[in-house]
Parts: structure tokens; sequence; C-alpha cells
């Protein structure tokens, strides 16, 4: 991989005003396409095939389904007053007569006809149909002129509320307080580098490749199904890696030129090298990714291969286009003989050196675990541990219309209709009974909405509804508890256990339905994959290390690390999320149970982003330990070479994460919480703390592995030792290292 990376280093080099037009020519055509062919993302999640989704499908082809947009009408009487009152009734009436005569509008429900009055008779909830399918926006013209029509009713005291899908405010991937984030970026890297132009490196490739893979995933959408949620996800990650991508290789580059290189001979170095380092930590979030198919859900699907789709074109920015604007850039990024780069190779080069200069933070901070590790262990443990208590209580739904901020109309119609008619209103249950024979059918129907009288949790079922065909009947169900409520998933199984011997005894199909009986039937797959979803992270990313670092010792100790990192982080988000700790300062817009698709899909970004930081950090140990056989002094110039860089990178994954805490967006929040503190705690806690101690423990048992072993595993050369480092080290068949290793140091440079 290293020879393959450094012939295009120098290609780059010799052409790379050619690579630069083409590179930029390839952007601009994806970009253009995208934007041309432009698609719509999908709404909601469902499981195709699953009991509840079938049930849904059956009762759409006996009672008919509509296909149209539609929202919701909530009028409240004024005060005192209530719709049995003749001027309240009249004045509901005219509106609801007006709402019909919309241009776009198809029909509108009659509350008093529908039963969709409040028991206090103070609130009425009118539906309103429109002519756009559900799978567009309405018109902005058309709900204006929507609103218009309640004048009347304003006017004689009434409150009006709307609310529904047509109402929801549709959220852009990217809002002005991402900002923050890559400003925190840029400033990282003015410090780290100490140059404008270097800082200025990473930003402008990662927002290339941003750019690339946010048009192209817009122009997939016309040919493929794709969450409205993987937009945010996949520019979240984008962004993020992009940036610390093209850090870790100008860092290497400016490395090599402060040793003396030639620009080209720096550039080639840095891409074999960094360049290495940055394809394993690519597939590994990849590959992490793309396996959240494994939970069968599609909406996760989307999710996950958008994300790694703007994972590969960031690391393809990093290793094409990168290197040929470092040519570019040439002498200009060479680091002065005083510059801190320059200070730093000279003490890593002549340790000795190190009294004339003060080490920079990392490397004193990790000496210091290393003098003390069982006290740093300990510690570390009992800490995040401590932090991953609350993840016992995990509670998983999908978000819904209560989930939007208090502040928007959409979340205040649903909290109105929750006061008037129950917070079962919101997510009503079907019971859906399917029968050839008519006399069989009324039977089952009757005796199940018999049965639903003895289930506990249920408000009220409405009357038996029989389709136009007479082969299926209906029972609506209001739970006591809302549509996200944990009680309201024991209903649907307490319903279940009720009807179902009907169906054993009458012959007939019986099975409980609804939109709410999906997101819950979602929900609880979600759940039920994240063992096997944590199962193949695991076994990756002991496969993976193990043939990086030819060690028993660092994979299992990565691994286990990784695990605390996912816990401690999802242990924050259930306090915040779910207990509502700091939820008011970070602007936690509802709490309950927290958004399902957080767990599996941090896990999945988090093992990608726990084994980057593992490999630049352990393989400077390593290349260390080769050339000194002193496992303290190894784990102290490893992190001469990689704390300092691995540091940016953490702050800069953290600031960009945090940025997308501030979007308000109900499902996206919480999995940007979650990475947060996962890299806070993974790069600090986990990596240069942890994993630290256990080293510093085992001393050389660290860099041991059996010989069959060491000859069955792939070489991944990750460390560019095909390239014939300055360092040549005879090494033991027991560590077998080809000689050279060098991407510890051009990946953490």
């Amino acid at each position: 991989m290293a020879s393959l990376l450094h012939r295009w280093g120098l290609i780059t080099v010799d052409r790379r005003r050619l690579v630069v037009a083409l590179w930029l020519l390839v952007v601009s055509v994806i970009a253009v396409l995208g934007v041309r062919f432009a698609g719509d993302f999908e709404t909601g999640s469902t499981i195709p095939g699953s009991a509840a989704e079938k049930s849904l499908a059956t009762m759409d082809e006996h009672f008919g389904a509509s296909d149209q947009q539609t929202a919701d009408i909530v009028f409240e009487a004024s005060s005192g007053d209530s719709f049995q009152d003749r001027d309240q009734a009249e004045a509901l009436q005219r509106s609801l007569a007006a709402v019909r005569s919309v241009p776009g509008v198809d029909s509108v429900s009659d509350p008093a006809r529908t039963g969709a009055v409040s028991p206090d008779g103070r609130t009425a909830l009118a539906r309103v149909e429109f002519s756009v399918a559900s799978d567009e926006e309405v018109p902005a013209s058309v709900l204006e002129a929507l609103e218009d029509t309640t004048a009347g009713s304003r006017a004689a005291g009434m409150e009006v509320t709307f609310g529904g899908d047509a109402f929801e405010e549709a959220k852009a991937p990217v809002s002005p307080m991402e900002a923050i984030g890559l400003l925190v970026a840029l400033g990282v890297l003015v410090i780290t580098f100490g140059s404008l132009l270097s800082a200025g490196m990473p930003l402008i490739t990662a927002l290339i490749s941003v750019v690339t893979s946010m048009t192209g995933l817009i122009g997939f959408a016309s040919v493929f199904s794709i969450s409205s949620k993987a937009p945010s996800l996949a520019l979240m990650l984008g962004l993020a890696v992009g940036i610390d991508y093209a850090l870790f290789v100008v860092s290497r580059h400016r490395q090599e030129l402060a040793r003396g290189s030639s620009v080209r001979q720096a550039v080639a170095r840095a891409t074999a090298t960094a360049g290495s380092a940055v394809t394993f930590a690519a597939l590994t979030v990849i590959i992490a990714l793309i396996g959240l198919a494994v939970a069968d859900v599609p909406t996760l699907t989307s999710m996950g291969v958008s994300a790694a789709g703007a994972v590969a074109v960031a690391a393809l920015t990093s290793l094409g286009l990168l290197p040929a604007l470092l040519a570019t850039a040439g002498e200009r990024l060479r680091p002065g003989p005083g510059s801190r780069v320059a200070r730093l190779m000279e003490q890593a080069e002549r340790p000795g050196s190190e009294a004339e200069g003060k080490p920079p933070l990392g490397t004193r901070w990790v000496a210091l675990v290393a003098r003390r590790p069982w006290r740093a262990l300990v510690v570390v443990t009992l800490a995040l541990a401590a932090l991953a208590l609350p993840v016992t209580q995990l509670q998983l739904a999908l978000t819904d219309h209560g989930s939007e901020p208090a502040s928007t109309e959409v979340r205040q119609s649903y909290d109105k209709v929750s006061d008037a008619f129950g917070p079962g209103a919101n997510g009503p249950l079907i019971v859906l009974v399917t029968d050839t024979e008519r006399a069989a059918l009324k039977e089952t129907a009757g005796r199940a909405a018999a049965e639903l009288r003895g289930v506990d949790g249920i408000a009220r079922a409405m009357p038996v509804e029989y389709s136009p065909d007479g082969a299926a009947a209906r029972i609506q169900v209001i739970p006591d508890t809302g549509p996200r409520d944990p009680r309201t998933a024991d209903l649907v199984s307490g319903i279940e256990d009720a009807v179902e011997p009907l169906a054993e005894k009458s012959g007939s199909e019986v099975s409980v339905t609804g939109q709410t009986a999906v997101s819950i039937e979602v929900s609880e797959k979600l759940s039920a994959s994240l063992l096997p979803f944590a199962l193949v992270v695991v076994g990756l990313s002991v496969l993976l290390l193990m043939a990086a670092f030819r060690s028993i010792a660092i994979p299992v100790k990565a691994t286990l690390g990784f695990l605390l990192s996912v816990a401690a982080s999802l242990g924050v988000v259930v306090a915040v999320f779910q207990w509502g700790w700091l939820a008011g300062p970070l602007g936690i817009p509802t709490t309950g149970p927290v958004f399902s698709f957080v767990p599996i899909i941090v896990m999945a970004v988090l093992f990608g982003l726990a084994m980057d930081y593992e490999v630049f950090l352990v393989s400077a140990m390593r290349e260390d330990y080769l050339r000194t056989r002193d496992p303290r002094a190894a784990i102290i110039g490893g992190a001469r070479h990689s704390a300092r860089v691995v540091t940016a990178a953490a702050v800069i994954m953290i600031a960009v994460f945090a940025g997308f805490l501030l979007s308000h967006d109900p499902a996206i929040m919480p999995i940007a919480l979650g990475l947060t503190v996962g890299v806070l705690i993974d790069a600090f806690a986990v990596r240069m703390t942890l994993m630290v101690a256990v080293m510093s423990v085992l001393g050389h048992r660290a860099w041991r592995i059996p010989a069959w072993l060491d000859r069955w595993l792939p070489d991944l050369d990750v460390e560019g030792a095909a390239l014939g480092e300055t360092a040549h080290v005879r090494e033991p068949a027991a560590v077998r290292t080809p000689e050279g290793a060098g991407v510890e140091e051009g990946s953490t440079a």
C-alpha cells in the first residue's frame, strides 16, 4: 500500500497542475449533475416485510389509503365556552368551509361528525388532505392561504394551531451554528501548524470533499431511497474526518520538510506513510458504517451507506487532491529553523536534546501516566464505568412531532391534542381482523372488541369499523400513554396476547398495526441488532489491529477501551436526553426515550474514530520500541511524535460534532452529543491515558504474538515499511515487522 501511494505522490508532484484541474473538473461535474437531477429524501422509518408493516398494507388494501399530504388544525374554544355553544360551533363551521375552498385542499374532516371533539367540548381536531402527494411538500402559498381561513374563528375568541406533516419545518443539513465548529477547527489548525497556509489546506480539502459528497447524495436521492436524516450524518462525518485526514497528511509533510527533504520527496513520503494510515482508518469507518445494514432497516442502511460515501470521498480527497496542493505550495510550507515543528523533530531525532526545550504537554502527560500506570488504570476505569451506568436504563423510540422544539407550532399542536384527548391520541393503534367469511369476520371482530375491554393501558376503543368489501374489520385503540412511552410498547404486546387466541380458534387473521406499532417494531428491531453488530465490530477491530501491529494484547486492549468509550458516551446521552440532566443549558427540546438509531450509529462511527487514534498513537510507539527495545521509552517517544497531532485531531472532531448539537434536530442532536463525548473520552481518557497505562504494565508483553499467527495474518504495511526508512532494526520473529516502520511518525507528524 505504502509503495503504491509513494508512486502516486511522485506523480501528483510532477503533474500537480493536471491533477488539480482534473480533480476540480470531476467535483464540478458531480455538483452540477447532483443539483440538476436532485431527488427528494424520504421521511419515516419502516421495515418492509415486518408484521406491523404487512398488516398496515393489508388494511390499506381493504379500507383504501390516501397517499396525500395531510395537516391538522386544532381549534380551542374561547375561555368559558365550548363547541356545544352555537356561536362557537358556527364559527368553526365557517372556518371549515373556508378551508375547503382553498386551492390545493382536497378535503377537511368535520370534528362534530368524526367524534374529534374533546370530552369537555373545548377542543376540536380537523384533518386536512391536500392534493399534493405525501412525499412532496405543500406549497407555502397553500399553507398561508390555509392559515388565513381561520381568521373568523380567531375573531370569535378561538385559539387555532396548525400541525401535522405538512407544517413540519424542513431542517437543512447545515446551519450557521455549524460554522462555530469550523472556526474552532481553524483556530486549532493555526495553533498546531503556526501557519495560516498550512492550516488552510485541511479546511479547503474538507470543504471540497463535503461539496462533492453532498451534491452527489442529492443526485442519488432521485434514484435510490435515502432517509432525510442521511445528509446531516454524512455532512457531520465528512467534515470531521475530512479535516482530520488532511491534518495527518499535512503534518507528515511538514515533518519531512523539517528533516531537510525536498518538496517532491516530502509529498511522496507523506502520501505513502500518513496516506497508508488514513486509508486504514477510513476503511475501518466505512466498513463499520456499511455494517449498519446488519440491522436490516432501510432507513439505517441509507444513513450508513451515505455517511460511508462521505468518508470515502474525504479520504480520496486527502490522498488525491491534497498532495498536489502541497506540491503547489512548495517551500512556503517548510517550517523555519526555530519553529515548533523543527524543535520537536530535533527532540525526536536526538532524545538527549529534550532538556534544551520543554516537552509538549501531551508528552509530559504520557510520561506521568507511564510512571504511575496502576493509579491511572484504576481511576480512569472507575470514572468511565460511572459514566456508563445510565446506559443500563436506556430506552429507545423513534422521534415524532412531540420531539420538536416547544417553540414550533407543530409541537404546540401535538401537545394540545395530547392535553385534550389524552397522550395516546397522537399515536393510536389499530387491531385489524381479516377473513373471507363475513360471518366469521363479524364474530371474531366482536370478540376482539370484548377482549380489548380487559386490557390495561387502553384509554378507549372505538366501535368496530368494517371495510367496504366486507373482508376486513378494524378497531382503533387509543392508549393511555404517548407513542414514545415504553408502556405503549408493552400495551402492543398485551393486545397481541389478548387477541392471538381468537385467531387460533376462528382461523381469522388478527394483528396489531398502525404507524405507532410500526415505529415500535423498528425500535425493537434496532435494539435486537445492537449485540450482533457489536460482535461484528469487535471481531473486526481485533483482526485489523492484529494485522496492523502484530500483537495480541494491543487489539484486546484497544477493543475493551472502545467498548468503554461507547458505554460512557451512551451513558451521557441517556443522562441528558432521557433523564434531562443539563437539558436546559444544552437546548434539548424534549426529554424521553432516546432516538432508536443513536446507539448503533454512535457505535459504528466511534469504532472508526477510535481505530484512527489507536493507529496513529500505537504505530509511533511501535517504531520506537523496535529501535530501543525499551517499552517505557517507546511509549514516551511515540507520544512525542503523535500526541500533539492526535490532540488537535480530537479537538477538531469535538468542535465539529458539538456544532451539530446546536442544530435542534431531535434525531441528530443525541448522535452529535454521543460522538462529541465519545471522541473526548476515547482520545484523551482511553487512548492517551488508559492505553498508556495498560502498555506500561504489560511492558514487552504488549508486543508479542505467536509465530504461527504472525505468519497467518496479512501484512497491511500501515507503517510504510516497504519504503525503507532510515531506521533499520533487526527484530525477532515474535515481533516480525519489516524494517523501517515509518507511518507512526508520518501519521502523526
